[in-house]
């Protein structure tokens, strides 16, 4: 298996993969609160296919609405997260290693969610990618090879979103070797020193970026907690720490 992980391009249609994700992280916590109920009255964690067959019947509901936003396998593959990290909870408590259960999650800071052979479709040859009938253009790096098996949808901590392609790679690229070595040398100064004469200098993106960090830090720290003004303060300050 192969994964490629490829950057969807900044579209208002963004803000749909945006509510999606959230709902994932809706069906996420409240499939927490049943193993925990669960737990509490019978001594074992949920089996997971109750769970889905349960979270089947809540679509009926229009209270969960939401779990009809992004694709009957992604919701089922929220339980089977849940079941994979309850499985390794208890497996640590029997061999008596120290481990934390699973946790509810803030619906903002949740990450992804997965679709296998449903919802969705690729077409690599104009980059574009459609999600539960929306179609999102992404950065195409490389081609892909193998047959994809599942996609998942992925945001980091600034909101843009990434798209990871799992394919069944066969035929891989090999590097050819040429049978020549070479030593190299980490430093402060020069970044990298090789033997055969080819250094390379310190890139020093943070010196370069220094000012303009401890701008966009100042203007942070000026802001008025929990308002929209220290949300955009924010994503500015972590951008101009990650831009090289």
């Amino acid at each position: 298996m192969k994964t490629f992980c490829f950057k969807l391009y900044k579209s208002e249609h963004n803000f749909k993969l945006h509510k999606q994700i959230n709902a994932a992280g809706l069906t996420f916590n409240h499939c927490i609160a049943l193993h925990r109920r669960y737990y509490k009255f019978f001594g074992k964690f949920l089996n997971q296919n109750k769970l889905k067959k349960h979270l089947t019947k809540l679509k009926k509901i229009s209270k969960f609405s939401y779990l009809l936003e992004y694709g009957s396998q992604a919701v089922q593959d929220v339980a089977e997260r849940i079941n994979r990290a309850f499985e390794l909870f208890f497996g640590n408590i029997k061999r008596k290693v120290r481990f934390s259960p699973p946790k509810f999650k803030k619906v903002s800071r949740y990450k992804s969610f997965t679709l296998k052979q449903a919802s969705w479709k690729l077409d690599e040859d104009n980059r574009t990618l459609t999600i539960n009938g929306q179609s999102y253009k992404y950065f195409r790096s490389r081609r892909i090879s193998g047959k994809v098996k599942t996609v998942t949808i992925k945001r980091d901590s600034l909101g843009e979103i990434y798209v990871y392609l799992v394919t069944d790679a066969k035929n891989l690229e090999v590097e050819t070797r040429t049978g020549k070595s070479v030593g190299f040398d980490f430093g402060l100064k020069t970044f990298l020193t090789a033997s055969d004469g080819k250094d390379v200098t310190s890139p020093l993106f943070f010196a370069k970026n220094a000012k303009a960090i401890a701008k966009a830090s100042r203007e942070l720290s000026r802001k008025r907690n929990s308002s929209n003004n220290r949300r955009r303060a924010r994503l500015k300050l972590y951008t101009r720490k990650t831009l090289p």
